[in-house]
């Protein structure tokens, strides 16, 4: 273990150092500042004679008569069953005042890509106790699937609730539910935040089988682009290696990617798309690819990235790369927040495009697949609708029209509305579908088999309608 004090600039969260010898890229540093404070950094960059680090607490303290080492490993998480029930902050370090964490082994936080030939198709059913998902959006194990809001929505009230809720249900054959694990990753979040999370968590008894990282505002910004690595690496031996099925919930995605700007800038990098970095891309898919199934092995890892997207641009370049790697987007709506629907989701720009593999027969219903298309295809023509009665009134309109226009105000204030604190299963969901369906005439349902709609077709829904 070298010793340098050669350092020669300080740039923002970035500490240059002279070398004479070749440093490992990502390898653990210790600056010694000169009135003995340690800060923890991370090699960024190397070459022959040069080395730029990115430093976790900031560089405050830090100057040229500062000593470096160079500690000859890259950073691990020290992993075990027994973080469960744990709080930590944004590195790693325990802050619910509980008991040191003594790990079962310390992994690497940058982890092993999943060979694509070991991957299991993911394909079973996640149950989120919210209709607009579980019915219209399935969430699927293995799947990552984010969501997509904007500054000052509810997207962190929906988050919570998928944490509380979230449940594997159990298949036939097996004897009850799978074991299930939530890794909450939040990063650049405020205090008040923060601490409206962990009142959640405890109120609700949901920490006893999760484990929260956080990383606050006015933590570095550095910090954040730690933190996702370490919940991914938790969840990938608790999923791997103790057989739990997982899900990763990470906010904010687009402080984090301010975080890469902010890196990119000290750099002194040539700029992509709105000033970040151009390996963005790759960046983000080295995250959100780590969530998967593998053969062989019983546990999970899925992923529920949550971003707000800047100026509600969805194809700013935050939300535009993350759709391109993920396997749809959930879509909460400015709209229907003001409303006053709870959680506000907006089914027809959300998409779950693994949805049909883990739903129907032997998996949650029969008439799942059908449902969720002919409920689509009927709020979408209402939304349609509303746009005409704007300009020629609702008189114009035939009856057939005015039922879709009824379906489309009755779809969000009893499908979509739910506030936060009702969980329904997939059956009660399914049923309230159907409530809505009954009020349209039994000729419209063309997306839906005459024998389901024979089963579960209400007639006296329309009678009452007409009424």
């Amino acid at each position: 273990m070298k010793e340098y004090q050669t350092i020669t600039e300080i740039s923002g969260p970035l500490v240059f150092v002279e070398t004479d010898e070749p440093i490992g890229y990502d390898e653990i540093v210790e600056i010694e500042t000169g009135d003995g404070q340690t800060r923890r950094g991370q090699v960024l960059d190397s070459t022959s004679d040069n080395v730029a680090i990115q430093t976790f607490e900031g560089t405050g303290g830090i100057d040229r008569d500062s000593s470096v080492r160079f500690l000859g490993e890259t950073m691990k998480m020290p992993v075990t069953e027994d973080l469960l029930g744990r709080v930590l902050d944004g590195s790693g370090n325990p802050i619910d005042d509980g008991p040191e964490i003594v790990p079962d082994e310390r992994r690497d936080i940058v982890g092993e890509a999943i060979n694509p030939y070991a991957r299991e198709y993911p394909e079973e059913f996640i149950q989120t106790g919210i209709s607009a998902i579980d019915g219209m959006n399935t969430l699927v194990r293995g799947q990552k699937l984010p969501i997509f809001s904007g500054s000052g929505l509810p997207h962190n009230d929906l988050a919570l609730q998928i944490a509380r809720q979230a449940t594997v249900p159990e298949e036939e054959g097996e004897g009850e539910d799978s074991e299930f694990a939530v890794i909450f990753g939040a990063m650049g979040i405020t205090a008040e935040e923060a601490n409206e999370f962990m009142d959640d968590f405890e109120r609700t008894g949901a920490l006893e089988r999760s484990v929260v990282f956080m990383n606050l505002a006015d933590d570095p910004a550095v910090e954040r682009t730690v933190t996702p690595r370490l919940a991914l690496t938790t969840a990938e031996y608790l999923a791997f290696d103790k057989g739990y099925h997982v899900l990763v919930i990470l906010t904010d995605m687009t402080n984090y990617c301010e975080a890469l700007r902010e890196i990119g800038a000290a750099r002194e990098e040539v700029p992509g798309r709105r000033g970040y970095p151009g390996y963005m891309y790759t960046d983000l898919a080295s995250l959100y690819e780590r969530a998967g199934r593998i053969k062989g092995m019983e546990g999970s890892v899925t992923q529920i990235p949550i971003l707000t997207m800047p100026s509600d641009d969805i194809t700013h370049p935050i939300p535009d790369l993350t759709g391109y790697i993920t396997e749809g987007q959930i879509l909460v709506d400015r709209d229907l927040n003001s409303q006053g629907i709870q959680p506000p989701v907006n089914v027809l720009p959300s998409l779950s495009r693994l949805m049909d593999d883990g739903i129907g027969e032997g998996l949650t219903r029969a008439d799942h697949g059908g449902v969720s298309d002919q409920l689509y295809a009927a709020y979408a023509e209402g939304e349609d609708l509303r746009d005409l009665v704007n300009i020629v009134g609702r008189e114009a309109l035939s009856e057939r029209d005015n039922k879709y226009l009824d379906f489309a105000d009755r779809f969000e204030e009893e499908f979509v509305q739910q506030g936060y604190d009702t969980n329904r299963d997939i059956e009660e969901t399914l049923s309230i579908g159907w409530e809505l369906l009954s009020t349209l005439p039994r000729e419209e349902l063309n997306r839906v088999d005459e024998g389901q709609i024979d089963q579960y077709y209400l007639d006296d829904a329309v009678e009452a309608t007409a009424d």
